[in-house]
């Protein structure tokens, strides 16, 4: 059995303002032509299929164009789960309309463990497959407060949660389907201990990044997709936990990463192959760095590469120890005519050692959750109120995503 594992296609995604359907819809276009070309069987999405809660209606009507496509597929199977960055409400919607066509969504974690557990079968109604669909798993999913619990003693109760929801998960499974011989899967949406990110990504829970380990995902799985770290890995030296990274290049930092999707080939519950495919570059992102003079020299000879695909869109980092007047106005002349778009220029003080170096950052590249915490040690909060305040924020932004997707 052929299996496809993608995650973190933020369609609807803003860079740095800047609206990105076109490289979405490209990326879209080029997975369905792989699930065709390579004969895919089943697909599994593990999260933050949208950037947003409430996402544009372009994104959505390029999602459910896409699911619309794949039945015209070998594609019969479609798992999708919730990221940090979904709306529960909004993936849920369609979801006894889409498991009429096999489509299986799992936006939120439920009360009962069974209704994360997806049977895929063929057309006679033989199993072929078992998928345990864990979707990010909100705060309030993994514990309840208790009075007078410290900031550490409430991280470690969410990551209990975490292992203990897998355990109960795994659990299930191996007593129901342990004997059959066909593939177990598990998914899952977090951030797991040995992960490595281009840049630091969103820290779901308060406390240490790390949610969970290689060994707390139970044997019984043959394969783990994981979503929310952009960059394709193993996790733990395990073969078989991945995380397939995002679909396209969502920041300047992730510009050296190669995305791919992982194409899996099960023999029974064997796995005998993992094949990275690549994705294509449908817009290059480029950093250029150095002193005034080389970032110009830089810039001319990169406007002058002649390259197919959308317009390059380019961050200038400038190393000076003075004023530079009227450089944004400088750089920008001189890329008017150049087949790119200057996005962003940002000036590194060469006095300063570079681990020192702390440009401002724009608001537009920054989380909520960013933007929040600064302002709280504006006011001068302390590491130990600030875990309280992290977790009061998480909810209440939750609870506004929730009550803003009910009321459109």
């Amino acid at each position: 059995m052929k299996i496809l594992h993608t995650s973190d296609w933020h369609l609807g995604q803003k860079f740095l303002y800047n609206g990105r359907e076109e490289e979405h819809q490209m990326a879209l276009d080029w997975l369905l032509a792989t699930i065709r070309g390579r004969e895919v069987e089943g697909i599994i999405v593990a999260g933050d299929i949208f950037d947003i809660g409430n996402p544009p209606n372009y994104a959505r009507r390029m999602y459910y164009r896409f699911l619309t496509q794949l039945m015209g597929t070998s594609c019969r199977h479609v798992v999708i789960i919730g990221g940090n960055h979904d709306s529960p409400s909004m993936l849920n919607a369609p979801r006894e309309l889409l498991q009429a066509l096999n489509m299986h969504v799992i936006g939120e974690a439920s009360e009962d463990l069974a209704d994360e557990i997806i049977e895929w079968k063929n057309k006679d109604g033989k199993l072929m497959a078992v998928v345990a669909a864990v979707p990010f798993l909100r705060d309030r999913d993994l514990h309840f407060s208790v009075a007078g619990e410290s900031g550490a003693g409430r991280v470690e109760r969410i990551k209990e949660g975490l292992r203990r929801h897998y355990r109960e998960t795994g659990k299930l499974v191996k007593e129901k389907y342990g004997k059959a011989k066909i593939p177990l899967i598990a998914t899952g949406h977090l951030y797991a201990t040995g992960a490595e990110a281009s840049e630091r990504q969103d820290n779901i829970y308060i406390g240490n990044k790390e949610n969970i380990a290689a060994k707390d995902f139970p044997g019984v799985f043959d394969y783990v997709a994981l979503g929310h770290i952009h960059r394709p890995q193993k996790i733990g030296g395990k073969h078989h936990i991945r995380y397939s990274g995002s679909l396209i290049p969502l920041s300047f930092s992730e510009t050296k990463d190669e995305k791919s999707v992982f194409l899996l080939e099960f023999n029974g519950r064997q796995l005998e192959q993992v094949e990275s495919i690549p994705v294509p570059t449908f817009r290059r992102l480029k950093t250029i760095q150095g002193t005034l003079e080389e970032v110009e020299a830089s810039l001319r000879r990169f406007g002058e590469k002649e390259r197919s695909g959308l317009r390059p869109w380019v961050e200038a980092l400038v190393e000076t120890d003075r004023i530079i007047p009227q450089l944004d106005q400088r750089l920008h002349e001189l890329t008017s005519e150049m087949e790119l778009e200057l996005l962003k220029i940002r000036v590194l003080k060469q006095y300063q050692a570079l681990d020192e170096q702390t440009a401002t950052p724009e608001l537009g590249e920054l989380e909520e959750l960013e933007v929040f915490k600064m302002k709280c040690r504006s006011f001068g909060s302390s590491p130990e109120e600030m875990d309280e305040l992290v977790e009061t924020f998480l909810e209440l932004r939750g609870w506004m995503e929730e009550k803003a997707q009910n009321e459109s």
